[in-house]
């Protein structure tokens, strides 16, 4: 049985389009696992960690050539107003697919881990079965990662340890 390969990367095919899904938002990971379980309260979409901030799971799609994606499942910080409104609306089928949220990426992305932690990000609801996407950032590099095109070694190279 042979395995498709790319042309451009010669990695096979089915490493191209990955999902690469962080559990926890970086500031949480600081703190003693015995002492989260008291601190925060929420999911695995939706977190509030006390003394230290809220958190809403954001899908950030990075664009590789030839028309593969690398999607990170990542954390966005936001104000708590903000999460409270997440929380309202999430299972609201009228009212979830109108949610954007603006807040600092809290998680680092492979290959630009300095570049990208605690950006600003925008994101808005694109599929209502999923949760929000990241469509924009004021900070022009992070907005050159959500709309430029990336070579495949690149990003592959860094999520490989993460499969």
């Amino acid at each position: 049985m042979s395995v498709e390969t790319c042309p451009n990367c010669g990695r096979p095919v089915d490493e191209h389009n990955r999902h690469v899904r962080f559990k926890l938002p970086e500031p949480v990971l600081e703190i003693p696992k015995e002492e989260r379980p008291a601190r925060t309260w929420g999911n695995d979409v939706l977190m509030a960690v006390r003394d230290l901030g809220s958190f809403v799971r954001i899908l950030i799609p990075i664009k590789l050539s030839g028309g593969y994606t690398v999607t990170y499942s990542a954390w966005l910080s936001v104000p708590p107003d903000d999460l409270r409104h997440a929380w309202e609306v999430w299972t609201d089928n009228e009212k979830y697919p109108q949610l954007r949220l603006r807040g600092f990426l809290a998680n680092m992305l492979p290959v630009w881990e300095d570049d990208t932690y605690t950006k600003p990000l925008e994101t808005a609801v694109i599929d209502p079965d999923h949760t929000p996407y990241a469509i924009d950032s004021p900070d022009d590099f992070m907005h050159r990662v959500l709309h430029n095109e990336w070579p495949h070694e690149l990003v592959l190279a860094a999520i490989a340890p993460y499969f």
